[in-house]
């Protein structure tokens, strides 16, 4: 769905907010041009250190998770990013949202760097980029020295990991002299997100923790999000709560997710609604197990049981251009728990 974005005032004022210090002029040229066709160099703050963006990119490159489909959101296809290594339903590399964006756009897939087992810096430097955005990412001060030998990167704002899809969209887009853009595309996807929400009200409220992968042959320990995690924060987008055994938690420690045992799942007791990946066995063991089924979510069957190899899998990972395509789907299921839980 192609979208008409406007520069508002709002969106410069959102940026000073978010700690993000530019020196750009008020119209900023992104990759296809601007109004004045003028750059001044953008300096962005994040965890790993200070980028200095000291002219308009022309070829850019991702890395990790996502960070390709906010060029993409924006009309430009990169010349380089990672190839998806989960909920890839055909092999090709990508996820079903950004194969059609590609397709709309009337481009050939990028260079799809394998990170199977980490950045290929080689195959990142091959691809010549002026800028590399991992605003969303789980760079260390090594992968980010690395690349910055090749060219500026943006790394995460705070936490790895932990950057939430409105500060991935603004972080990458300023890189690319996008900032009004990329602020417009933000405003876009929350309306899109409260309309949708708005639809199903008994979803308002529900406390929702997301338990990681659950290993069914060993239910000894639970492992869950914390806040930290970016699908953690999406239920709040979504009009859900976080549960107070969660947040606290989650204020001892800047993990996106903890290991509690089995023993302690009392403490879970104020969850309404638990969202895992697996299928029918995984709800079976849960629903079986003499320790995690006394959880309040469990005896209800208030539970969203996400499939691990489909692209809805990922619909609890918010990403700009996978929002629009999952949102309704993960929103039914959702609801469907959240009346279990009534």
């Amino acid at each position: 769905m192609s979208r008409v974005l406007t520069p508002t005032a709002a969106a410069a004022a959102a940026l000073l907010t978010l700690g993000l210090t530019a020196c750009s002029s008020d119209e900023p040229a992104g990759p296809e041009g601007g109004a004045s066709g003028d750059w001044t160099p953008i300096t962005i703050e994040h965890a790993l250190g200070t980028t200095v963006i000291e002219s308009e990119p022309e070829r850019i490159a991702t890395v990790n998770w996502a960070n390709h489909e906010v060029p993409l959101a924006l009309g430009v296809v990169p010349v380089g990013m990672a190839a998806a290594d989960f909920g890839d339903d055909n092999g090709d590399g990508l996820l079903p949202w950004v194969d059609e964006k590609l397709q709309e756009l009337g481009a050939e897939p990028p260079v799809l760097f394998d990170e199977t087992d980490g950045i290929d810096f080689e195959a990142v430097a091959d691809t010549e980029p002026d800028v590399i955005l991992a605003a969303y990412s789980g760079l260390t001060q090594e992968d980010y020295d690395t690349l910055s030998e090749i060219a500026p990167v943006v790394a995460y704002p705070e936490t790895a990991w932990g950057t939430p899809w409105q500060d991935m969209i603004r972080f990458n887009s300023q890189a690319m002299g996008m900032a009004e853009e990329g602020e417009a595309l933000v405003a876009d996807l929350e309306e899109e997100i409260a309309a949708a929400a708005a639809e199903h009200p008994s979803l308002e409220g529900k406390s929702t923790m997301f338990l990681t992968h659950v290993d069914t042959s060993d239910l000894s320990e639970v492992s869950f999000y914390t806040t930290h995690d970016t699908r953690a924060l999406f239920f709040e987008d979504l009009g859900l709560s976080t549960p107070e055994s969660v947040a606290t938690a989650s204020a001892e420690t800047e993990a996106f997710s903890l290991t509690h045992s089995a023993e302690q799942a009392d403490a879970f007791s104020d969850v309404d609604i638990i969202v895992t990946y697996g299928g029918d066995e995984l709800v079976e063991a849960l629903e079986g197990d003499p320790l995690l089924s006394q959880m309040p979510a469990v005896e209800s069957g208030a539970i969203v049981a996400l499939p691990g190899t489909d692209p809805l899998g990922t619909a609890a990972n918010p990403t700009p251009l996978a929002i629009s395509w999952v949102l309704d789907d993960y929103l039914s299921l959702l609801s469907e728990a959240a009346d279990k839980a009534e």
